[in-house]
């Protein structure tokens, strides 16, 4: 392990950008000191564009240092433009506070806010703050240290005006609150650096520069890369949607095999971003001879062990050992199994396509993906390759599973890595 936490980022590359890497060094080396990330609260769950923030403050109270969580339950009132071709949907305040508990217990599966610890995480909320501001006093006092050819000057204003975007007075408003949540935070728990994504640099550095000018107090920043796969795509944005850090949103199952399906070339840079492991180790399994596939596994394991805890991560892996490797199911299987559906004998006897159940495992979208992906022999039913767009289930293709009821099951494959179950009941 690193003696200095600015080094220990700097060697799992989670540096994108500091503000002053000297003082930096310094900061987290003289005391512990507190640092923030904010995360605005426009759904119920985060997804994996919000997993190294969430690393970065975990890792940060395991250096000794005191992570705080604002929660943007004032900012959600006006959205972020950051990132965005178009206003986002203005949430109500019910829906804020709904998000917000949901949210709650995300962050408690990354940091401790054991009151009995010296260096116990915060959860703040800046409607605290921003829903008690005066308008005029908050102009004269906060906006005439803002110029505004400088925050057009912003990446997030700038996309929007060079592409003839809408962006609106709202939105417009939105770096001058952050750059005060800072300020406050500054003030109230004595916060000194600020962490979060690259397209946060502009906002992050108006904070820092408010505290210059009111406080006269040093500030820093630092910012995580945007996060890449080897195609170039932005990481945790699939065909299929959003790959949530929630299991409300997105089956463990699901979760566990988003991993487990990461390209050989980003396996290991991800066990450094999204892992506990320490870097000796994988740089030893990356210098081994291991297998990619263990290594992927490995990546599987201990991100849902993070995420939703280890017996879910054991479950996930079990699930997919079982089936995808055997070929076979068994009754803890079919227990746990979420893409499962019942079906009657009698509905059977009328005839059901393998199309149409494909999407009613919701391995496919519509009646067109099913037959395509039929017809290129990307579909099997227990071991084998189905070929006929019009095929229907029979009830010579379902089997008894010992010690599991009377029921009877068959396997739908998709590829070599999405499943189904369908369960057959008098």
């Amino acid at each position: 392990m690193k003696n200095n936490f600015y080094d220990f980022l700097d060697s799992r590359k989670f540096i994108h950008q500091s503000t002053d890497e000297k003082q930096i060094k310094k900061l987290f080396k003289d005391k512990s000191c507190i640092g923030y990330i904010g995360f605005d609260c426009t759904s119920d769950s985060l997804h994996v564009g919000s997993l190294l923030p969430l690393m970065i403050l975990r890792h940060f109270q395991k250096y000794g240092h005191k992570p705080l969580i604002l929660l943007g339950g004032g900012t959600t009132l006006i959205g972020d433009p950051s990132g965005k071709d178009s206003t986002r949907k203005i949430l109500s305040l019910e829906e804020i506070s709904h998000n917000k508990k949901k949210l709650k217990l995300i962050f408690e599966k990354f940091v401790s806010f054991d009151p009995d610890l010296k260096n116990s995480a915060l959860l703040v909320d800046n409607l605290d703050w921003l829903s008690k501001l005066n308008l005029i006093d908050f102009l004269r006092e906060i906006g005439s240290k803002f110029s505004v050819n400088k925050m057009i000057s912003l990446e997030s204003s700038k996309l929007r005006l060079q592409r003839e975007q809408n962006l609106s007075f709202l939105e417009f408003n939105y770096s001058i609150l952050q750059a005060y949540d800072f300020l406050e935070l500054h003030n109230k728990y004595n916060c000194s650096i600020q962490f979060g994504g690259s397209d946060q640099w502009g906002n992050i550095i108006s904070g820092i520069e408010l505290i210059k000018k009111v406080k006269d107090s040093q500030s820093y920043g630092l910012t995580t890369p945007l996060i890449t796969t080897s195609t170039g795509n932005k990481m945790g944005k699939t065909a299929d949607g959003a790959i949530w850090l929630s299991k409300d949103k997105l089956s463990v199952k699901d979760f566990w095999q988003y991993w487990r399906n990461t390209s050989d070339e980003d396996t290991i840079k991800f066990l450094l971003y999204f892992t506990d492991i320490k870097k000796e180790e994988v740089t030893e399994y990356q210098n081994s001879e291991n297998d990619i596939n263990k290594l992927k596994i490995l990546l599987a394991n201990e991100v849902t062990k993070l995420c939703h805890g280890e017996a879910e991560s054991r479950k996930a892996e079990n699930e997919a050992k079982v089936i995808l490797s055997r070929g076979t199911i068994d009754s803890s299987v079919i227990t746990n199994c979420q893409q499962k559906i019942t079906i009657k004998k009698e509905k059977l006897n009328s005839g059901i396509t393998i199309k149409q159940t494909l999407i009613d495992l919701r391995l496919t979208s519509s009646n067109g993906e099913s037959k395509r992906l039929i017809v290129q022999g990307a579909v099997k039913i227990n071991d084998k390759i189905i070929n006929d767009k019009d095929h229907k289930l029979d009830i010579k293709m379902f089997k008894k599973i010992p010690n599991h009821n009377n029921s009877l099951y068959v396997i739908i494959y998709l590829g070599k890595k999405k499943y189904g179950i369908v369960e057959l009941v008098s």
